[in-house]
């Protein structure tokens, strides 16, 4: 086993907290809402959404990944850091064991915010990760940042 890892700032106009909140704390409800093309539901089938808690991303009809399920490791609304653990899914198949994400966010100082990324690939037997085999999946993940991000804009009252 090995473990690539990688690390991604994004920078918004958004402050920390309401993008956290919109993206994180609420994407269950807010995200297959934004990008139903993509994202067909995100359920809660364990736990109450908080640490420990499993989440299913069920993906949209013609997708190439059917679902993927993750495990919550923290979520603090403090420090606005999210942890989680991709476990069962299309995206693991048999190259990978795990995925693990830390999700980030700061003030830029400008009234917006950073978020800084750090993904660790955990390949499965001999299965070297290459960077550009994990670029489509954080086009996703940034598509996905970017439709919340201009929906708080165009909505400066939600998630406040």
């Amino acid at each position: 086993m090995g473990v690539t890892t990688f690390c991604d700032e994004y920078t918004s106009p958004i402050a920390p907290l309401r993008i956290f909140k919109a993206s994180i704390v609420d994407s269950h409800n807010l995200i297959p809402k934004l990008l139903p093309q993509a994202i067909k539901s995100i359920e809660i089938t364990q736990g109450d959404g908080g640490a420990g808690s499993i989440k299913q991303i069920n993906f949209a009809e013609g997708s190439p990944l059917k679902c993927v399920k993750y495990r919550v490791d923290e979520l603090d609304e403090d420090t606005l850091t999210y942890c989680y653990t991709l476990v069962e899914g299309d995206a693991l198949a048999e190259k990978l064991e795990k995925i693990t994400y830390e999700v980030k966010f700061e003030e830029s100082g400008n009234g917006g915010s950073i978020s800084k990324v750090t993904s660790k690939y955990y390949t499965a037997g001999d299965f070297t990760l290459k960077e550009e085999e994990v670029k489509a999946g954080k086009e996703r993940v940034l598509g996905m940042y970017k439709a919340v991000e201009a929906f708080l804009i165009q909505n400066p009252d939600a998630y406040v």
